[in-house]
């Protein structure tokens, strides 16, 4: 098995330093860059299979680079290391489609299971190979497309959209936790990844108002439940 590839982004020598001989003595393959236009450069000429990048950088900060990531490989993760903690950036950072945030100082430990779950979870959706289509009342999801087929079009989705729409569609008309939604697909329940969620569900339930049959409705406390009504 090739060793997962990981774009490193950090303006800090000493701690970007440290990140690359950490992550090479766990068995990834870092690639370091000092800032965000030497990650774009490295970016476009690579690939990857997650990025970790710093918020703060000299010529191009770390939610401009991932944004840039993002129209090219919107499914690329992206793990942000960053020294600010305000509610504002965190939010920013989900919008844009962070798979995490991690707010320094931390410790090795904590970025190498991180970075784990973050993989495990993408590289569990790459190998699945085989055609899967959930459907429910005008829609139909292909799972292994990461397509969403409704009364108004298609719709491409990302890959923790494809994943959180195939859990509730599965359960449909079920309770699915919470929690277990979140540690199967985000690796782990914390804040962050709640937040995260949260944001796709967002996005997810302004698709499916195309049919008003379907909704996606919150068990305050538990989780939330696909409901499907008949016409």
């Amino acid at each position: 098995m090739s060793k997962a590839r990981l774009l490193v982004v950090e303006d800090d020598p000493n701690l970007g330093d440290i990140l690359k001989e950490y992550l090479e003595m766990k068995g990834y393959e870092p690639t370091l860059c000092r800032d965000g236009e030497e990650g774009w450069n490295k970016f476009k000429k690579d690939k990857y299979d997650l990025c970790l990048l710093d918020i703060m950088m000299p010529k191009k900060d770390g939610f401009t680079l991932a944004k840039e990531i993002k129209k090219v490989q919107e499914d690329l993760p992206i793990l942000f290391l960053t020294a600010k903690n305000q509610k504002e950036d965190v939010i920013e950072g989900l919008k844009i489609g962070a798979d995490d945030y991690l707010t320094k100082p931390f410790s090795m430990e904590e970025l190498l299971l991180r970075v784990n779950a973050i993989l495990r979870r993408t590289q569990k959706g790459q190998e699945t190979t085989a055609l899967k289509v959930y459907k429910f009342g005008d829609f139909e999801l292909h799972y292994d497309k990461q397509l969403l087929e409704g009364p108004k079009g298609p719709h491409k989705l990302t890959s923790k959209e494809n994943e959180l729409l195939r859990l509730l569609a599965a359960e449909m008309n079920r309770l699915v936790n919470r929690s277990h939604a979140l540690k199967q697909i985000w690796g782990d329940d914390s804040y962050f990844n709640a937040r995260s969620m949260d944001v796709y569900l967002s996005k997810i339930r302004k698709i499916l108002k195309d049919d008003p049959k379907v909704q996606i409705i919150t068990v305050h406390g538990e989780g939330f439940k696909l409901i499907v009504t008949e016409d």
